[in-house]
């Protein structure tokens, strides 16, 4: 183990952990030092909860606990909205914010609360420590700390508020008989006194923000969006509100139908619209996590390339991308490593990476660390003998050209889409002159995908997908996957290529953060061609 440690330290030194403006946030000693600092969660909090009407209270809940068989949990991941606002990654919580300051335990002008999950030292003895509502009060710094058993009798004066709003309530959570404050309880009690009607349907609120959102500006599309909507949710169908505005036929008559929105106290869509706004324009503390997380995965795409030969497999390969990962500090994946050789690489999200032998396949490998929560999404294709055949350099150029293409797009003031549609112009023109389609409009066959999508907290983060920001990170991805029995010359068959990098809106263009993960052909060539840390590096044969 110890030997190839180190040359993988020695190929490629990442800066040492973040400090300023950092904190050790998580329960224990001697945890890492470079979590997002307070400070930073209560700016969050107060620029929420000034974008609250008047007479508002905001109400948003933890990450449920998933079982993944028996009695063993998956790994807990925080909701990244809760996190976003607190930096509390423990289950059984609630964030309470109030637009105007309430009394609380007998403790005048708060405006946030935050309820969490008790201490339990038999609990911690199998599970790990908690903070606890003393560790809560002194490492995350809010005004009104409460044990959660606390929330059902906090006081809270629910009928008073004009406005009360939420995001979608977890409605998919195991209730545990032996906590009479676990997420399944603090939800029922937040709906029975708050007074949420039963009836109350979250899906149909988001449709209705969508028309709000997009409805004159966007008519056909939220026309066909509306009526699958119908098809697949029936009762939408007798819904007056939609009904009229599917009636209407001119803008006047869709902006009178639009404005003729039901109202009720109960509301998602603030909430929705404001973290859309705040998430998507990345601050310079969560730049700095970011930054750190692409890093990580683009030195895993370089000590990949180095190692990879044609007798290792799919699951390998991913092993060798997470080793790279903890080595430097990230605690998961953003999202399942997707590495695909040959026909596997031609499935858009192939995640079963259990292909035994590369051969002499392309590999795309689509995959990213995540550090302190936030998330890189980086994708290289590379040729497991080392060197690209000539069919898969054509493909993998034209994709190249492709990505050049779009990144030139990404430019604050720009519309969201304007890097996609460069890059599908420059793959239908390629391919045409391939002969592979004889269409432009054949392109999708091949490349059935946008390129962009936001990157942050979620591997897809929060965004309004309107004209581009200074602060955005988004992702620039085309590809072309030819799967086999395409109508088109079986020299191209089973040839899927993605390359995908994470960029930055400056205020004058881009930075690709994702740079030092080898592009063009020649630099993935002579990466694999570097002798890796793991040559020498052998596993007793199993019998």
């Amino acid at each position: 183990m110890t030997r190839f440690l180190c040359p993988l330290l020695l190929t490629f030194a990442l800066s040492a952990p973040l400090a300023d403006g950092y904190a050790q946030r998580a329960a224990g000693p001697g945890r890492p030092n470079d979590f997002l600092d307070p400070a930073f969660h209560k700016n969050r909090r107060e620029l929420l909860r000034q974008t609250l009407p008047a007479s508002s209270v905001a109400v948003l809940f933890a990450a449920p606990v998933r079982n993944r068989a028996n009695d063993v949990n998956y790994i807990y991941h925080q909701d990244p909205d809760f996190y976003y606002l607190t930096g509390y990654d423990e289950p059984d919580a609630v964030l309470v914010l109030f637009k105007e300051p309430q009394t609380m335990g007998g403790q005048a002008g708060i405006t946030e609360a935050l309820f969490v999950q008790p201490r339990d030292p038999k609990a911690e003895a199998w599970t790990g420590r908690r903070l606890g509502t003393e560790g809560a009060q002194q490492q995350l710094k809010l005004q009104y700390v409460a044990n959660n058993s606390d929330f059902a009798n906090a006081g809270v004066r629910w009928a008073d508020f004009q406005h009360i709003h939420f995001l979608d309530l977890p409605t998919d959570v195991r209730d545990d008989a032996r906590d009479a404050a676990d997420l399944f309880d603090l939800v029922a009690s937040f709906r029975q006194q708050a007074g949420i009607p039963a009836t109350y349907d979250a899906k149909k609120a988001d449709v209705y923000r969508s028309v709000e959102l997009y409805g004159i500006t966007n008519a056909p599309k939220v026309k066909a969006y509306l009526e699958s909507m119908i098809k697949a949710q029936p009762t939408l169908a007798t819904d007056t509100y939609l009904q009229n505005y599917l009636q209407a036929t001119t803008d006047a008559e869709r902006q009178k139908a639009v404005a003729a929105r039901p109202t009720s106290r109960f509301e998602n869509a603030v909430l929705d619209d404001a973290l859309d706004e705040m998430r998507a324009v990345k601050t310079p503390e969560e730049l700095n996590l970011l930054r750190r997380a692409i890093r990580i995965s683009a030195v895993g795409q370089q000590e990949v390339m180095k190692a990879m030969r044609p007798d290792m497999g799919e699951m390998e390969v991913q092993g060798l991308h997470e080793y790279v990962y903890k080595q430097y500090g990230a605690e998961f994946e953003g999202y399942p490593s997707i590495v695909g050789a040959g026909d596997n690489s031609c499935i858009l999200h192939y995640e079963t990476n259990d292909k035994p032998r590369l051969g002499n396949d392309l590999v795309l490998m689509d995959c990213g660390a995540e550090y302190h929560g936030y998330t890189a999404d980086v994708t290289r294709t590379a040729p497991a003998s080392g060197k690209f055949s000539a069919a898969q350099r054509q493909i993998y150029e034209l994709v190249l050209a492709a990505q050049d293409a779009a990144i030139r797009e990404c430019k604050p003031g720009n519309e969201f889409q304007a890097p996609n549609k460069a890059a599908q112009q420059v793959v239908a023109e390629g391919l045409i002159k391939l002969g592979i389609i004889q269409k432009p409009e054949e392109m999708r066959r091949y490349f059935p995908h946008g390129t962009s999508h936001y990157l942050g907290l979620d591997v897809h983060d929060r965004g309004k997908y309107g004209p581009l920001k200074a602060g955005n990170v988004i992702t620039v991805e085309p590809g072309i996957y030819i799967p086999e029995n395409s109508p088109c010359d079986k020299k191209w068959w089973n040839i899927g290529v993605r390359i995908e990098d994470d960029v930055l809106i400056t205020a004058t263009g881009a930075e690709n953060l994702s740079k030092e993960a080898p592009r063009t052909v020649a630099e993935v060539e002579a990466m694999m061609a570097k002798s890796s840390a793991l040559d020498d590096f052998k596993l007793p044969t199993l019998k």
